[in-house]
Order: structure tokens, then sequence, then C-alpha cells
């Protein structure tokens, strides 16, 4: 036992949970009969529970701890920053240096493109900046009727109503309804939606010309934006077929639609660049981010804004929109610190050269496992599709959840991934060693061998 992984009184932590934290996205009545699993601390890409487990994080928290656990130099800069400036708001035309400091790295890291960056609490409030951004860029270019949003169905876009509407998650949507003003459309999820022969390429150009074809049913005059997470996150790291963004950018020029590219979770180096817009050659007019920025040691998130969109935006007048949190120095401090850790530990080039393809890798020898229909994944972001029959791709009944099975039995075993339907998905922090990819892989096939006897 050490300070990392104490062991607590675990019960009496649980009971007082049960009594005072609603937690979420949770179904709270099963997590009071389970008992919550209490986190103490954290080292690298391990976790650490209150009865002394230790457990290789390979969901890097929710998609955010890309440089890992137990920096001390991110938590020496926040108190050093706490004792020079804790907080002050950006509103009345102020600023603080962290801030402004964050602002031209961040800059500097995006796409060639991006002018200008407005900084949020988190992804979820970047995309309801987004929101409100493209509906007054079309009124200051006077049409205001060139107000709704196209996004994707297993969208993820935040869980605010704003983030929420934007998202195609159907089990969201009825918590709450849809606000106005949004449309979905297929999701480029070629194992799942193709037809039977159709190649990956196809499937991609037809998946692209949904977003034609709902253009056309709405009105090219009515449409402002697309938006797309460049890898589907939270729907299953659903990785588009190589045709799909190229077509996808030459629609959105051809009808004079804002594109926004959700890199919440793709940002700070998961796909081996700073920006996965980067990796696949995409020109957005608007990334929200968040995540990686601050590796998750503190809140943050932000959008990147090209010179288009900036340009008309400084020259409207006064953007009635922001947060009390935008900007904050501690904040800031800690991403503009977190940004030099991963710069000269060559994070990135690391994720883009060595690591990223070795997970890639170990990955793809799973596809022979039983329980395996598909292997997908770019960089530090990977995949399993879970099927009852490799040939015919037909699922397991939803009652069995075999993902969630195989999940909580890799939870057991000292391995953290999540399930999503019956996909398994993984986001490790960016410095896992191919050591730890190693343990990753053999942990899951262990947990999946156990499933498999269960249910096949």
């Amino acid at each position: 036992m050490n300070s990392m992984n104490p062991v607590l009184n675990t019960a009496a932590l649980q009971q007082m949970d049960r009594d005072s934290y609603l937690h979420p996205f949770t179904d709270s009545k099963a997590l009071h009969e389970k008992g919550t699993r209490v986190v103490t601390g954290a080292k690298g890409v391990y976790i650490f529970d209150s009865d002394g487990n230790r457990i290789l994080d390979a969901m890097a928290g929710l998609w955010c701890v890309n440089i890992g656990y137990g920096h001390d130099e991110l938590a020496d800069v926040a108190a050093q920053q706490m004792k020079q400036l804790a907080y002050y708001n950006s509103f009345f035309g102020t600023a603080n240096v962290p801030a402004i400091e964050l602002a031209a790295k961040v800059k500097s890291l995006a796409p060639a493109n991006i002018d200008y960056i407005f900084f949020t609490g988190s992804g979820s409030e970047a995309n309801d900046t987004n929101l409100r951004m493209v509906r007054h860029y079309w009124a200051l270019k006077g049409q205001p009727e060139k107000r709704t949003v196209i996004s994707r169905e297993n969208a993820y876009h935040g869980s605010t109503l704003a983030g929420m509407s934007l998202g195609g998650m159907e089990a969201m949507h009825k918590q709450g309804g849809v606000i106005d003003g949004i449309a979905h459309i297929m999701q480029p999820h070629w194992y799942k939606e193709s037809q039977p022969g159709e190649s990956e390429v196809d499937f991609g150009l037809r998946a692209a010309k949904a977003l034609e074809d709902k253009i056309l049913e709405l009105g090219a005059d009515k449409v402002g934006a697309f938006i797309g997470e460049p890898i589907q996150g939270a729907g299953g790291v659903i990785v588009p077929p190589a045709s799909y963004w190229p077509e996808i950018q030459r629609i959105c020029k051809k009808y004079d639609l804002l594109l926004i590219l959700d890199e919440v979770i793709t940002g700070f180096g998961r796909t081996g660049n700073w920006f996965a817009a980067q990796t696949y050659n995409i020109e957005a007019d608007m990334i929200p981010f968040a995540k990686g920025l601050s590796s998750g040691y503190l809140p943050i998130g932000g959008v990147a804004i090209s010179k288009r969109v900036a340009e008309v935006m400084i020259d409207g007048g006064e953007f009635a929109h922001g947060y009390t949190y935008s900007g904050h120095p501690v904040s800031a401090a800690v991403a503009k610190a977190n940004i030099e850790i991963m710069q000269r530990e060559g994070l990135i080039d690391q994720v883009r050269e060595e690591t990223g393809p070795y997970l890639q890798a170990k990955l793809s020898e799973l596809s022979s496992h039983p329980l395996v229909g598909q292997v997908r994944g770019t960089g530090m972001l990977g995949a399993l599709e879970l099927v009852k029959d490799k040939a015919t791709r037909e699922p397991f009944d939803k009652d069995i959840e075999v993902a969630g099975k195989v999940r909580d039995s890799a939870i057991v075993n000292g391995l953290m991934v999540r399930a999503v339907g019956d996909c398994l998905i993984m986001s490790p922090p960016l410095c896992i060693t191919k050591a730890e990819i190693d343990e990753l892989i053999g942990l899951l096939t262990e947990a999946m061998d156990r499933v498999q006897t269960e249910v096949l």
C-alpha cells in the first residue's frame, strides 16, 4: 500500500455516495445496489481504488488524460497561478496572461486556416457556442433563415440541451426533447450499415451523399452548417471510409455550409497529430475542443475559429455569448503547461510513428478471436465490434449485453475499457508504452476468453 492506492473504508464511502451524490449518465438505482468504485489515486496509465486495486486505464479517464496521471508539474503550475491570480473574467474588456498565451499557443498548433480561439469550460459548452455562432454568423451575413445544423445519427456532441440536440443519441433525445433547427443523417458506419457487397469507398460516398440529400430536402438557403466528429467516439470509435470526408467537404463548399469538426476527443494528439483535421486533411470553419487540452487536470474547452468566420464575427459588433469561466487563468495556465509537456516528451510524434501503429497492430491480431467481428481505430483510439456470427455479422441478443460482460470481466482483471452496445472501445493515455499496450491486449484477451465460454 502507498499514497497512490491506500485501502480505505469502501463500504462507508459507498454509503455516503448513495446518500448524497447523483452521478452523470448513471442508472442510480442499479449503482446503489452494486456500489460505486471509489478511485483514490493514479499514476501514469494506472488508477487505484479504495480497495487497493491497480487498474490499467485504457480510457484515459474519459478520453482526456493524454499525458497520463501524476504530473506534479501541473499541480505546481496550478498552485503558482492561484497565488498570482486565481480568477478573473474575460468580460468587460479584460483578459489574463495565461488565457492570452494559451490562445496563441493553440492557434499555432491548429490548422493553418484557424484565426481565433474562444474558450469555454467544456466540450458541451463549446458546441453550445458553435450553435450560437453559426446562427449569428449567417444573421450578420443577411441570411438569418440559414440556421439549421445537420448532424449524424449516433453522434455525440455533449449533454447540454444544445449539445444533446446536435448529437444523434436517441436515448438522450427522449429525455428532454430536441431543440428546433437541427436535422440528422446516417452515420458512416460501414460495418453495420453497408449493403451486401458494398465497398468501403462506395459506402463512404453514399453516406456523404446523405448530407446533400438532406440539404436539398430542407433547402440550401435554410441550412447553415454540418457538424461531425472526425471519428465518432462515444458512438463506438467509428472511423469513416477514406472517401467520406473529402466528399463531405465538397458538399459543404457547394452549398455554402459552415463545417464544424468536433475534436473534443480527437484534439491534442489522439490521432497522431495535434488535430485530426491535420490527420485527415479536413479544413473546418469551427473546431470545438476540450479533454486533451489540459489532459483532464482542470476543466477547460474551446472553439478554434477560421478566418472566414472570425472576420464576420469581429466586424459584427457584440457577440452576446460567453461563460463565467471562459479563459479561466488557472485552467489556462495548466493547459499551456500540459501542451508544453506533450511537446517536450514528443508524445504526438510517438503516437504517430511508434505506439499508435503498435496499438493498431496488436488490436488487429484480435480480429481472429471468435467474438470479434471487426477491429477499427486510429492512433490511440480503438474498438472491437463483438458479434455472435463473424460470417454473417449477426449481433448478440441485446439482453445478453456481451460487451458489458467483457468490460466487467476486464475491470475485475485490472483493465478499464468501455462498452457501447456490442462494441468495446478504448483511448489509452498517449504516454502508454509498448509493454503497457501488451499488458492491455493480454488482459482484454483474457476477459474475452472468459465471456466466450458463456455466450458461444
